[in-house]
């Protein structure tokens, strides 16, 4: 083994006692992360009297789809996830090229005001969107976009991150390569699309990924514009059926089991996203939240 020729310690490597402390912390923290989802998914996937029992469910009982069948044959959801996936897909690709095109237009060396107008975006991401539900509400009422696609669509179609992320993605790319197409008669449309975003495959797929589970979970401007139950998407239709599980009304109540069905229908798009994102993901974070 070749030894460390100075004889001196990395200053940054851990002993022992100190790399046994950090796994053990590390383990703390996934088994925290774990259990919660672990225990939705036995309780989605047992009888309704087992999961009405109290306390955390760490194994199975008794072992029943019961609860996917209830959701969708009584509780419906077949159309809140359709809706959720067409408005969150459509949506998304709108956005990631909006995004991409501003990106684009951010990284121009004679573009005036450049620096005020980063700022300004970077000052839209410190308003926060709870404080903007009234005007919201009031804005998509006179355009006459409440109960309808487009409104859910449009709404939160820009984000400043997402514009951020892709400029400096684009930022990190030669410029170079510009100027050579631009000296061989490229138009700046034929140097975006057929240079910048080729080579920017990693922001892009960042950009979709963030950009899809934002919409996906999105509760508030459904909530805020919506009251045809049959344009619900999961998140709103999920919260209706917890409502409707804690109403004292008389009505019948949805067992717990359907409830954690509903939860684990919801997230399994976005761990399919996750898995064929997953490689670009890393590489696109890191270079867009770094590169300056």
């Amino acid at each position: 083994m070749k030894k460390n020729t100075t004889g001196i310690r990395h200053r940054n490597e851990l002993n022992y006692p100190q790399k046994a402390v950090m796994y053990l912390f590390l383990l703390l923290v996934g088994v925290i992360m774990f259990l919660p989802m672990w225990n939705v998914i036995v309780v989605s996937t047992t009888t309704a009297l087992e999961a009405s029992r109290s306390g955390v469910h760490l194994w199975w009982r008794e072992f029943s789809i019961e609860g996917f069948r209830y959701v969708f044959e009584v509780t419906k959801l077949a159309r809140p996830f359709l809706n959720s996936l067409f408005v969150t897909t459509v949506g998304t690709v709108i956005q990631v090229l909006l995004a991409s095109f501003a990106g684009y237009v951010l990284i121009q060396r004679d573009l005036p005001f450049k620096n005020g107008i980063t700022s300004f975006i970077m000052l839209t991401m410190m308003i926060p969107g709870d404080l903007t539900m009234i005007s919201i509400y009031q804005l998509n009422r006179d355009l006459g976009l409440l109960n309808s696609y487009t409104g859910l669509i449009l709404n939160g179609l820009i984000a400043g991150s997402s514009i951020l992320l892709m400029r400096n993605y684009f930022k990190s790319i030669s410029y170079t390569l510009a100027e050579s197409a631009r000296i061989d008669g490229a138009s700046e449309l034929r140097i975006f699309a057929g240079i910048f975003l080729p080579i920017s495959l990693p922001g892009l797929a960042t950009v979709f990924f963030m950009d899809f589970v934002s919409r996906w979970n999105s509760i508030t401007i459904p909530a805020a514009i919506l009251t045809d139950e049959s344009m619900y998407t999961l998140p709103l239709k999920l919260k209706a059926m917890i409502l409707s599980t804690s109403s004292v009304s008389g009505t019948a109540q949805i067992p717990e089991n359907a409830i954690m069905a509903a939860i684990v229908i919801t997230a399994v798009p976005l761990l399919l996203i996750y898995v064929f994102a997953q490689k670009f993901l890393l590489s696109g974070l890191n270079l867009g939240a770094t590169k300056e």
